[in-house]
């Protein structure tokens, strides 16, 4: 069965393709939740309800997901509340130059 850390490495390698920074790092992912079939869910939000690259993001860490050895079935969610913030981010992301 997949672990959390499984789920949060794989998607620490799905990058916003425009701000070239990973969803994780980015503050998009609001919960990870996997049950005892090994089915993961999880939350996510992007960084504007009119991201033009939201189907890219989902597709990516979607596969992603479903790599993982032993996962079950894996669900997104993408939710708009709470709104993302540049607050949520990484300090290595808030930071870096």
């Amino acid at each position: 069965m997949a672990t959390k850390k499984e789920v949060i490495e794989a998607l620490s390698q799905c990058k916003d393709p425009e701000l070239d920074a990973d969803i994780v790092n980015l503050g998009l992912i609001y919960g990870i939740a996997i049950n005892g079939s090994g089915e993961v869910k999880v939350t996510l939000t992007m960084t504007s309800a009119m991201c033009p690259v939201t189907s890219l993001i989902l597709a990516d860490a979607q596969l992603r997901l479903e790599s993982i050895p032993n996962i079950g079935k894996v669900e997104l969610e993408l939710v708009w509340d709470p709104m993302w913030s540049p607050d949520m981010m990484s300090d290595e992301i808030k930071y870096r130059t």
